[in-house]
């Protein structure tokens, strides 16, 4: 097979054979000059057991060589201030559109149409390692707080069916839709105060950064991604809200902390206004890659 279809000499079997078989990531680890990945923390979990599919060793080996680029967003389709897809623009400099999209996306999901309420929100496949379990754990301890939660996504089935039931037990609290709904999103984005995503694994991750756009402040865990963008918030600096342990309780705590801030409506303000100034653009990111490959044509 590797003269027939890949054109290597057996003797170079070594480069690409792994537990038995054909593995052609070993093979590229090995023979490329550099290898990148779409965060830096994701550059260091890669090298252990739980990430790296059996690959570690190999990656440790070259870890001279691995890199992380965080990706970015495209800061033209996001863009709260011209966005066509949401009813009301805004900008930081004046949120009173965001206030009117709540206000949409209550309606839109059955909520009780408050403003003094904060909406928790969450768009995301329904898969095992996007913190699901953390979040049905806890679920019906949101139910003490005044708080809205809002859903959108599809994925696993038992997922689908616990949220679909969670939303009927919960009218006017809990709005859940199992679709795909690029538009509908975008209204979340826009209209949700605080974005949840308690990954177990996130290489990268793209709605915290969209939900910062649209200043609705991310609850993360520190995985991958989600760890080189979020920095906590902490006496007015940080970008959002983290929790590092996979516990559903150190999660919740950090919820908790989040919906204490909202109640301080002055720095929640100015929490809003700093997520939706931080540059998750493209424009770091290809400045990043342009240095890595002059590096190595030099």
């Amino acid at each position: 097979m590797l003269g027939d279809l890949l054109g290597l000499d057996p003797l170079d079997a070594s480069r690409v054979e792994f537990d038995g078989a054909i593995n052609l990531t070993k093979g590229a680890i090995l023979c490329a000059d550099a290898v990148t990945t779409v965060s830096a923390r994701y550059a260091e979990e890669i090298q252990t057991p739980f990430f790296a599919h059996g690959l570690h060793d190999i990656l440790r080996e070259h870890r001279f060589k691995l890199s992380g680029i965080v990706n970015g967003i495209d800061t033209s389709f996001y863009n709260p201030r011209t966005d066509a897809d949401i009813p009301f623009p805004f900008s930081y400099r004046g949120l009173t559109g965001k206030k009117k999209d709540k206000a949409v996306l209550q309606e839109t999901f059955g909520l009780q149409k408050r403003e003094d309420v904060p909406i928790i929100a969450m768009v995301s496949r329904l898969a095992d390692h996007k913190g699901f379990d953390l979040v049905r754990k806890i679920a019906y301890d949101l139910l003490g707080r005044d708080m809205q939660f809002v859903l959108l996504g599809t994925g696993d089935y038992d997922t689908e069916n616990f949220f679909r039931r969670f939303a009927a037990e919960n009218p006017g609290r809990v709005g859940v839709r199992i679709e795909y709904d690029r538009k509908l999103s975008k209204l979340i984005y826009a209209g949700a105060d605080l974005f949840l995503m308690p990954s177990r694994s996130e290489p990268c991750g793209l709605a915290q950064m969209i939900a910062s756009r649209y200043g609705t402040v991310p609850i993360v865990r520190e995985a991958g991604g989600l760890y080189d963008t979020i920095k906590p918030y902490y006496e007015g600096s940080g970008n959002g809200f983290t929790f590092a342990a996979y516990n559903a309780y150190d999660m919740l705590n950090v919820i908790d902390q989040a919906l204490a801030l909202y109640r301080c409506e002055e720095a929640w303000t100015n929490l809003v206004k700093t997520v939706m100034k931080v540059d998750f653009s493209w424009n770091v990111s290809a400045r990043r890659y342009a240095e890595l490959f002059e590096s190595l044509s030099r």
